[in-house]
């Protein structure tokens, strides 16, 4: 019985509070908007006090970023470890889906917040070179595709672009298939397949011309 007790009596763990309080937010973001959410709005409806919503998440961007790191460690954890041999189109493919797929539950408050970003461009700014940079190269890694110097700059930049169009279809897309966003992002990635092969011909032109002065 004692145990029983102690058990009933447990402190949740940082994470299960980190859980309440991503889960109350996107609630509210989907009810109200993401602007007019407050962190005592997601104290309130998470059951928990403002003091333990300070500590674990100090502020709203936290609370995102918190969100946005959960959705990386779903795809981290369910990418196969074979993905290595596949196309990386296919791996870029696949990778970014599964993305989709996991805000999935949340799309109407994703889709809030994002129409709140584009009238806070600071905010909108200090997203993308934080959590959204951070889950580029993440998704970089679970392809596969780590760079390093000016080469990882340039895939995330191109990552981003391509990721970026087809979560804007994602957000208008209402089909069960997800046709309009698997069309939107099968057009990117070809994009940039094409832009990559150009960049590696150039390079090669280079490298012909520095041998052939090299000889001469």
């Amino acid at each position: 019985m004692a145990t029983t007790k102690r058990a009933r009596g447990r402190a949740p763990t940082s994470a299960e509070i980190e859980t309440k309080i991503i889960d109350a937010a996107l609630s509210l973001a989907a009810m109200q908007g993401w602007r007019d959410t407050t962190l005592a709005d997601i104290a309130g409806e998470a059951g928990l006090s403002l003091a333990e919503v300070r500590r674990q998440t100090p502020s709203r961007f936290a609370v995102l970023a918190a969100y946005v790191r959960g959705l990386d460690e779903i795809i981290l954890d369910g990418t196969d470890p074979g993905i290595g041999d596949e196309p990386v189109r296919d791996r870029l493919f696949d990778i970014i889906m599964r993305r989709f797929d996991a805000m999935a539950p949340h799309k109407s408050a994703i889709a809030r917040i994002f129409a709140d970003m584009r009238r806070d461009p600071a905010f909108a700014a200090c997203f993308a070179r934080g959590p959204r940079r951070r889950s580029l190269v993440w998704m970089l890694e679970a392809a596969r595709l780590p760079g390093w110097g000016p080469l990882q700059t340039l895939q995330i930049e191109g990552l981003g672009l391509v990721y970026f169009g087809a979560f804007r279809a994602w957000i208008d897309d209402d089909s069960e298939d997800l046709g309009k966003t698997m069309s939107a992002l099968d057009k990117g990635l070809g994009r940039a397949d094409a832009l990559a092969r150009w960049l590696r011909g150039v390079r090669s032109g280079r490298a012909s011309v520095v041998a052939e002065e090299g000889e001469g």
